[in-house]
């Protein structure tokens, strides 16, 4: 049994995962079950991403699960090869918490929803993100509840028309980037379906980080949501909207990188025209920053318009996870002799009550 070796021992996110001698291909990660999803999802290009990044890998199938809640999205367990399990509403999070701490040797796949995530999940969500879990939550967001019919979710935009908001939505949307950065997340990230090759380098970072990697992937609902990131698609729009992240690279977009990021008077980061007087001016990522106040700026250039919509990843940076200090401290336990079940029943903190 071998490990792989990412370079930074102890940290990795595959660490302690077992690898496999056998030559792998995407179509060993296609499960025998009919892929269920409405003509034209982008689920579909998710699904053909992920069956195509695991191989590279090199891990055991029967290592891997995936675990999702309730959703279009979390059929997501029955089309891959792998172990899964399909859960319930909003708890995924909570059941792949459980499964890494007590299986360091697999590794945890959360496959969610902005509606399963953020509604009655987003206690889950958070609590995980915040204690460090080692598991990677793809976070499909299409802005809509898609399996219940086109109801509005928690990233719907405000004035959205749907059958459960007749007169247009009065919430304010949830960020799902600054949401997770707002909880301190060791790795934060976001990807369109239809970039598969941003898709894929950001699902491999995630995979390499010990901790919890949020992506979160932007996912046509072409029934109930048609063409929500349309606008970051199209010739023209595309160029001047996305704003693309290069670790250790100055931040510029545009067709001709005519645009760029830079620091406003307020010493907060803001969107400019970029010229040879303020060319200097133009941040260089560091996804390695240690204070979160970077990363959430760059998560507020964009609106509910998508006039700037950041992609890549946000920030990834090393701290200890729950599932590594929670079995170092069961063996600090059983070293100190403390581990003994009945003597802690029957200690000094304890009533019996008599009725």
């Amino acid at each position: 049994m071998t490990t792989i070796d990412l370079g930074l021992p102890g940290l990795g996110g595959l660490a302690g995962v077992p690898t496999s001698d056998e030559k792998q291909s995407a179509k060993d990660y296609k499960s025998d079950q009919e892929v269920r999803w409405c003509p034209g999802c982008g689920d579909y290009a998710v699904l053909a991403a992920v069956q195509g990044f695991m191989p590279q890998l090199g891990l055991r199938r029967e290592n891997i699960v995936f675990v999702s809640g309730i959703g279009c999205s979390s059929r997501f367990p029955y089309y891959m090869n792998t172990y899964g399990m399909h859960s319930i509403h909003g708890r995924a999070p909570a059941i792949a918490t459980g499964l890494a701490t007590a299986r360091p040797d697999l590794s945890v796949w959360v496959v969610t929803g902005d509606g399963d995530a953020l509604s009655i999940g987003g206690n889950h969500l958070i609590h995980s993100l915040r204690r460090n879990v080692n598991l990677k939550i793809l976070l499909f967001n299409n802005r809509i509840y898609g399996l219940t019919k086109g109801q509005y979710s928690p990233t719907s935009e405000t004035g959205k028309v749907t059958k459960s908001t007749p007169m247009g939505s009065l919430d304010n949307p949830f960020n799902p980037v600054s949401l997770a950065l707002g909880a301190e997340a060791t790795f934060v990230a976001r990807a369109l379906d239809s970039d598969r090759k941003q898709l894929t380098d950001v699902l491999r970072a995630a995979a390499e980080h010990r901790g919890t990697a949020l992506v979160e992937i932007y996912q046509n609902c072409p029934i109930f949501n048609d063409g929500a990131f349309d606008v970051l698609k199209e010739p023209g729009e595309r160029e001047r909207r996305l704003v693309p992240l290069r670790h250790g690279e100055p931040i510029r977009f545009g067709a001709n990188g005519e645009y760029g990021v830079v620091r406003d008077a307020e010493g907060g980061l803001s969107v400019a025209e970029i010229t040879e007087a303020n060319a200097g001016s133009v941040v260089v990522h560091d996804a390695t920053r240690e204070d979160p106040s970077y990363a959430f700026a760059l998560s507020r250039l964009g609106g509910q318009d998508l006039a700037h919509t950041v992609t890549g990843v946000f920030r990834s940076v090393q701290r200890p996870t729950y599932d590594d200090l929670a079995r170092a401290q069961v063996e600090q336990a059983k070293a100190s002799k403390r581990a003994d079940l009945r003597s802690l029943l029957h200690g000094n903190d304890t009533w019996t009550v008599i009725g």
